[in-house]
Parts: C-alpha cells; sequence; structure tokens
C-alpha cells in the first residue's frame, strides 16, 4: 500500500488572519504552511501523520502532495524528517484561483509516480484528537473488505453536520455537507480514505466528468463514487475527533487545538470499575439456546464486579479466590481442584477481550493504542455471564464505544457468543441481558427483550448448595436431541414456551397463586426432559424440602440452586431454617431494578 497525504492547499484565510493579528502571539506563524504549524501535543501537524505511516511493515512508500507557493517549506521539513525529499510532489499552483483541487492532486501523484498499488490518501494539515490510534487496523480491515473505504468519526455535540461530508453506514449514502435535516446520522467523513488499485481509475473518469475546480473535491468525489457509480464503500470509524484547518480562521484554528489539547490525559486515567449482576430464570425453558421463551429477574444478592485500570502493558490479573495460583500444600490444592474444577475467571477475562478486539475490528471500529490490567471480583453465587458482561462493560468506557456502536441487542448476543464460541459453554440470550424483569423471546438467536412491571413483586426467595455445580453441566445433551429434532424435546421445548406466556399473564394482573402454580409445573417439566440423574441429588433435594413447606420452586438456571415462590410469610421462615439446617445457603431475592438505581 502506498500513502500519499495532501498539503496542497491554499490556507489564505488562515494565513492572512496569523499575518495581521495584532496580539504578536502568534508572529512566528506567519507564512508557515498549514500542516507545519503546531498541533496536538507540540508537534506539528505533519510530523503526527508522518510517525504514524513512517513504517514499511505497512506502506511502501509514501508520497507528500504540495504547491509551488509552499514547496521549500515542504523540502526542508522533508530533510529535517528523513522523508525522501524525491517523493514530495509539486502540482504548481501558487494561488488559490489556480489551483488544481484536491481529487487533482491526488491524480497528479499517481500519474507522475506511475503507482500501481492500494492507495491510503489522508489530509496532512488535519488536526487529530488521539495521537493513540492504530493505523495498522485501519488497513487489515481495507483488506478485508471487497470495497474503498471512508474513515469517520462521530460528531461532538457542538459541531453541525452541515459542516462535513456524513456517512450512512456502511455506506450506503455520502452526503456532501447536507442541509440539517437531510439525514440524522451523525458520522462525519474526513479526508482519510484507502483505495484500491482496480478502482484508481475512477478518479480519472470523476476528473473528465467534474472539469470545475469547485466540484474537485473529495466530498463531490464520494458522493459520486457512491450514489451514482454505486461503488461499493465500507466505513471504520476511528476513536477520535478531526479538524481540517484548511479554510478555518485563527479563532477556529485556536479553539480545536485547544480542545484537542486538553483531551490529552498527563497521567493515566481514573480506574473503571463495571457491576453486572446475576439473574434468576423465573420460568421458561432451562436455556433459551431453543428458539424459545423464558421470564428473567436480574437479583441485586450477587453481583460480578470488573476494575480495568491504564498500563503499559496488558494484564490479566488472577482473583485471589477464584484463580487461586497459589496454595497451603498438595492436599489443599487437591480439595480446591475437586471442589471448583480448574476453569476460573481469567478465561472469560481473556475471552471477552479477544472478542471485543474481533468484534471491533470487524466491524470496522478502530481502537487507540492503550493497554490496560483487569482484575474481577465475584461472589459465591454467580455465573459467568455477569463476569463477562461486567468486562465488556469496562472495555467499551476504556475505548469510548458507544450504544451506537455495540447496541444493546447485539451485546447479548456478543455476551453469548464469549461462552459458547470462546469457551464451549452451554448458554442462552436470557443471561446476558442485564435488565429488571424481562419476558424473553429467542427467534433464531435474536432476542425480544420485553420490561414486566416490577411493582409489588411478591417475596421470592433463593437457595444454593455449598458446593454449587457448574451451570454448563446440567444442560447435558438435551439440545443435541432438540438439533436432531426429537420429538419429546422438541415438544417440551413448546411446552416451555406456553407456560412462559401464561406466567407474564400472571406477572402482568398480579396473580401470585397462578405463577407458583406455573413455577411448579415448569420444574416438573424440566424433570421429565432432563431425569433425576443429570439434575442430581443436591439439586432434587432442595426441590423437595421447599414442597415440604408448599412453597413453588424450579431451578434458576444454575446447577446447585433453586429459586421459589412462597406463599405463606409464616411458612418462609420455618423453610429458611430448614434449608439452613440441611447445609444450604438461603436469601430473599432483592430484584435489582436499574431505574431505581440509576436515580439513587
Amino acid at each position: 500500500m502506498i500513502c500519499i497525504p495532501l498539503v496542497a492547499g491554499h490556507g489564505t484565510i488562515l494565513e492572512t488572519q496569523i499575518k495581521s493579528d495584532v496580539t504578536g502571539l502568534y508572529a512566528h506563524l506567519t507564512g508557515v504552511p498549514k500542516a507545519l504549524l503546531p498541533g496536538v501535543g507540540g508537534k506539528k501537524i505533519l510530523d503526527f501523520w508522518w510517525e504514524t505511516v513512517n513504517t514499511r511493515q505497512l506502506f511502501s512508500e509514501v508520497y507528500l502532495v504540495t504547491n509551488a507557493d509552499k514547496y521549500k517549506h515542504y523540502e526542508r521539513w522533508a530533510t529535517a524528517n528523513y522523508f525522501p525529499v524525491e517523493n514530495v510532489v509539486n502540482d504548481g499552483s501558487t494561488t488559490l484561483d489556480d489551483r488544481l483541487g484536491a481529487v487533482a492532486d491526488l491524480e497528479l501523484a499517481i500519474r507522475s509516480r506511475q503507482l500501481q498499488d492500494d492507495i491510503m490518501v489522508i489530509a496532512g494539515d488535519m488536526l487529530c484528537a488521539d495521537q493513540n490510534f492504530d493505523i495498522a487496523q485501519v488497513i487489515r480491515f481495507f483488506r478485508s473488505k471487497p470495497g474503498e473505504l471512508a474513515i469517520y468519526y462521530e460528531l461532538e455535540s457542538g459541531e453541525k453536520s452541515y459542516t462535513r461530508g456524513i456517512v450512512e453506514v456502511w455506506v450506503m449514502r455520502f452526503l456532501e455537507k447536507p442541509q440539517e435535516g437531510i439525514t440524522a446520522s451523525r458520522l462525519a467523513s474526513v479526508v482519510f480514505y484507502c483505495l484500491r488499485k482496480e478502482s484508481l481509475p475512477y478518479i480519472s473518469e470523476f476528473l473528465i466528468q467534474h472539469p470545475d475546480v469547485n466540484d474537485r473535491t473529495f466530498g463531490k468525489f464520494w458522493e459520486w463514487l457512491i450514489n451514482e457509480e454505486k461503488v461499493p464503500v465500507y466505513g471504520m470509524k476511528l476513536p477520535t475527533g478531526f479538524q481540517l484547518i484548511g479554510q478555518v480562521g485563527l479563532s477556529d484554528y485556536t479553539k480545536w487545538l485547544a480542545h484537542y489539547s486538553s483531551k490529552q490525559p498527563l497521567s493515566p486515567s481514573k480506574p473503571i470499575t463495571c457491576r453486572s449482576y446475576a439473574r434468576v430464570g423465573l420460568m421458561g425453558n432451562p436455556s433459551d439456546g431453543f428458539n424459545g421463551k423464558t421470564i428473567a429477574m436480574s437479583i441485586a444478592n450477587f453481583w460480578a464486579e470488573v476494575t480495568l485500570i491504564e498500563s503499559q502493558t496488558l494484564v490479566l490479573l488472577p482473583h485471589p479466590l477464584n484463580d487461586p495460583t497459589e496454595f497451603g500444600s498438595l492436599q489443599d490444592l487437591f480439595r480446591i481442584s475437586r471442589k471448583e474444577g480448574y476453569l476460573g475467571g481469567l478465561r472469560l477475562l481473556q475471552a471477552t477481550c479477544k472478542k471485543f478486539y474481533q468484534f471491533c475490528s470487524e466491524q470496522g471500529i478502530a481502537l487507540s493504542k492503550q493497554n490496560f490490567t483487569l482484575l474481577s471480583m465475584t461472589q459465591t453465587f454467580l455465573g459467568k455471564c455477569a463476569i463477562v458482561s461486567a468486562t465488556l462493560k469496562c472495555l467499551m468506557k476504556f475505548y469510548n464505544i458507544t450504544d451506537n456502536d455495540l447496541p444493546k441487542p447485539v451485546r447479548a448476543n456478543f455476551i453469548l457468543n464469549v461462552e459458547t464460541d470462546e469457551l464451549f459453554i452451554t448458554a442462552g440470550l436470557q443471561d446476558r441481558v442485564v435488565q429488571a424483569l424481562l419476558y424473553v423471546k429467542i427467534l433464531i438467536s435474536i432476542g425480544e427483550y420485553i420490561p414486566l412491571d416490577m411493582s409489588d413483586l411478591r417475596l421470592f426467595w433463593l437457595a444454593y448448595l455449598g458446593d454449587p455445580s457448574d451451570s454448563g453441566r446440567i444442560h447435558s445433551n438435551v439440545r443435541q436431541c432438540w438439533l436432531n429434532g426429537d420429538s419429546a424435546v422438541v415438544e417440551a421445548m413448546k411446552s416451555f414456551a406456553e407456560l412462559t406466556d401464561q406466567a407474564r399473564a400472571a406477572f402482568q394482573c398480579k396473580d401470585w397463586p397462578r405463577l407458583a402454580q406455573l413455577m411448579d409445573e415448569n420444574f416438573e417439566l424440566w424433570q421429565s426432559v432432563y431425569t433425576d440423574d443429570c439434575l442430581g441429588p443436591g439439586n432434587l433435594k432442595m426441590v423437595q424440602l421447599a414442597r415440604v413447606f408448599g412453597s413453588a420452586v424450579k431451578l434458576p438456571g444454575s446447577g446447585g440452586a433453586v429459586v421459589g415462590l412462597c406463599m405463606d410469610p409464616e411458612r418462609l421462615v420455618e423453610m429458611k431454617r430448614a434449608f439452613q439446617e440441611a447445609g444450604c445457603v438461603f436469601c430473599l431475592i432483592v430484584p435489582y431494578d436499574p431505574s431505581v438505581q440509576s436515580q439513587s
């Protein structure tokens, strides 16, 4: 690939205002080309771009296109910065009136140097807010797509769409500085593009069709290429803002320079801590990987908390309890391993980070070159998805990934894929949505999530064994039977969905006796599908104990735990004591309501 920064513009406004400034603060910048003005971090603007692209592993050559008026400045800059002077292309223009236009400048470099390779073109006089983005990600994404690439960023609140080329991604339309109301998109394109070598003839064709120099802008070129020629163009979001200083005045230049400079961290950022809450399945199929329906509730009793701290290298710290690396003795190692197995939280952190990078790369979201240290803190009764969810929240905050980049429904599938694709854990979508109380309908791995009213809930309770099993084990081979079309399993899954619809109606009319009855029916169906051998003696013991006290009971999804609804408060006290005496942990469920939490 060949990179071509363009610095051939004639910045008459900015140059004139610097020259006529009466304060004397900018006298030393008189006559300095725009790309050689101070940029973020004290570097010259062009210095930043040269440092970014000056690597033989990515670019075979870099050419700089300038004009005759400023050629000597860039020749001196080239010799001082080890840039090959012979690669500075002079377009011959001396004033704004005889300029060639940006697209013609690019065509001149391609034609005069007989270039026959993929091209990256960048405006060399463009301020960049983030000095750490990884340009290698841009090239990898470009090469993975069968089309051209337009870089974009999300406009800040004060920026107007009519000052930028606006893309609707994947770039379905390109609108050059549209008037307000034409598009709702806030994704702004800048002069930062990649073109395949087989598409270079389009440049000459565009120039033939557009002889007026005012039309020879890249905005007009992409508008023509996408909207008229129907060439496939992909978009990639960079985690930063850009400002061209081509036709701006001194006040705008200093304003954006100060704004972007203020964003540069003087020290490592503050630690980011995110929490995700456990959930209990109140109704439905045991794992919603069967395209069925469930009702699930997040609970405030248990949560996973992950902390991310910026660091020089990427470090995943083992949890002192869940990822032991030091033991009191060989016997201690034996007992811990027999009880908890070998799979702690580190695998979840690592798999989430791997999947996050993969997702951003595939979706065209470039990440800044920053490293971090991750540490998870979890509680006893907690599913793996909460750890993955909390880790994902931290990564999104750290890399400034928005809800538009990774919407909540997509996030649920992301978390599920971490477990199923990366770690081969049996799981379903219901666990992966952090909400309050949800009716979930799964349609071919896509969830429809409907919140249910949480007011006036009866007291649900939760009990779990002191040695809970891995939740993935309880799913057995039922899913494979379902995939094979086993009639008994298929019919059972349909029945789970019907029970869920009935339970939703019970929730809506606050018919708690009916809900309790449905929970018992849910478990009976579950037991018929999975059998007692699969459920295990511990789970069955807890179910039988709850029924002694007349409580509705079922498994919430994780092996080694049961959830129930007791209609008699007096018997609830007796039942709690009985569970405790049987060696179980018993607690009343505290529903997690995000709306209440955010207000507090």
